[in-house]
């Protein structure tokens, strides 16, 4: 049975079928084909795999992330990190990556954080003389970083999949984001500086006050869902629902840019894009359970503990893994299918599952502008209207500085756990 729903979820894959139809049509047909399970035992699992606490904030967090660009905090952050880093040589491009880290601290979604960052900043970045190649490798590495950055909704479902605090893993993703942003930022210097690319001047005083007290309120959002969950005043699921009225509160009485009827249609695309990611891990969780019912997880955990009895060699090879799948699939499929199956084998080696979830997110980041099959690179070709060769080169240097990124991430489990450790 096993062998079959592999083989068919494959030929789904590659005939261009919707995840979730290739997920739970394989795993029905498999079912029915070569078990005598029950199918309506098929369909409890469905609905029972959506039956869990943390789920309840994925919609909440979408809603928050669609009112906030709706309602005209993405541009405040912007100018509010030009005037912090714009007279820094390569300053232009700090700013989007900059923006880019505190944009997904509020969306939580990568091609969200790529497209409104983007369509703002690639006139700006070509407008101040920088390579349309370099700058497209830019966008579509820097909106990755929304994956890390919490509220990332990706560590909701790593946390939803596996049972892992995702108050610890929200922690944990701040330090890794900031070592991946910091990775990018210094290649951006030494970009800058060796291309002699002009910068801006530098913002007064009253100018970094004024933009500072602009974006005050956007900026405070990370504050009081990280603030909130670690003072014990509210759940993770609950900070999303407090992050959503937040926001909304804050676009229609504060910054008065949202209008009944963009609040409808807020509401409308958050209902989309809730149900497509619902109906997706409602697949992935029922192909989960035929796999453990069918000893696949056991099977990987003794194959590895048998061969491979180092813990640097299983993360290079789970690295490895999941930079592979990351250029095919978006980051919530991935963990919803490869979680459980490597979760147990992670921990019967010994490895920190908050560190485990954090190095996991981390490689689908990376993976999400991984050419030739990166979301974000599709994406950010609908701004840049570039082509896959002509953004190869400045895509592959980005991946190649993030990659130093990764390796720090995943060998030094301090660099992303000390807040943690801190807090607890």
């Amino acid at each position: 049975m096993i062998s079959l729903l592999l083989i068919l979820i494959i030929i789904l894959l590659f005939a261009s079928t919707p995840i979730f139809v290739a997920l739970g049509l394989s795993s029905f047909l498999a079912v029915t084909l070569l078990s005598d399970i029950e199918p309506m035992i098929l369909i409890q699992r469905l609905f029972g795999g959506l039956d869990q606490f943390a789920l309840m904030a994925l919609p909440f967090f979408i809603l928050a992330a669609n009112i906030m660009d709706v309602g005209g905090l993405s541009k405040r952050i912007l100018r509010w990190s030009s005037a912090l880093v714009g007279h820094i040589t390569g300053g232009v491009a700090m700013t989007t990556q900059v923006s880019s880290m505190f944009f997904g601290a509020l969306s939580g979604s990568s091609p969200a954080t790529v497209i409104a960052i983007g369509k703002i900043m690639y006139p700006e970045l070509l407008r101040k003389k920088y390579d349309e190649k370099f700058s497209s490798g830019l966008l579509a590495s820097a909106g990755a970083i929304s994956l890390i950055i919490p509220p990332s909704i990706t560590l909701i479902i790593f946390g939803s999949v596996t049972g892992v605090s995702v108050g610890s893993l929200f922690i944990a993703g701040i330090g890794a984001g900031i070592i991946y942003g910091i990775s990018s930022i210094i290649y951006i210097y030494y970009y800058a500086k060796k291309n002699k690319l002009p910068k801006d001047k530098r913002a007064s005083g009253k100018e970094v006050l004024d933009a500072t007290l602009k974006a005050f309120w956007a900026l405070l959002i990370p504050v009081i869902i990280l603030g909130g969950i670690y003072s014990g005043i509210f759940t993770p699921t609950e900070a999303a629902g407090v992050s959503a009225v937040y926001a909304l509160f804050v676009s229609t009485v504060i910054y008065k840019e949202m209008t009944w009827k963009s609040f409808y249609q807020t509401l409308v695309d958050s209902a989309i894009t809730t149900g497509q990611v619902l109906v997706l891990v409602a697949a992935a969780q029922l192909l989960g359970w035929i796999l453990t019912r069918g000893g696949v997880p056991q099977q990987i955990a003794s194959f590895i503990t048998e061969n491979i009895d180092s813990t640097i060699i299983f993360l290079l090879l789970l690295n490895i893994v999941l930079l592979v799948l990351g250029m095919f699939m978006e980051g919530v499929a991935a963990i919803t299918i490869l979680a459980p199956l490597i979760f147990p084998t992670a921990m019967s080696m010994g490895i920190d599952p908050v560190h485990l979830g954090v190095i996991m997110i981390a490689n689908l980041a990376i993976g999400m502008y991984t050419p030739p099959f990166g979301i974000n690179i599709f994406v950010t070709q609908t701004i840049t209207k570039l082509n896959m060769v002509q953004m190869l080169p400045g895509l592959l240097r980005f991946f190649a500085v993030n990659m130093v990124a990764l390796i720090v991430i995943t060998y030094f489990p301090e660099s992303s756990l000390f807040l943690v450790d801190l807090l607890e």
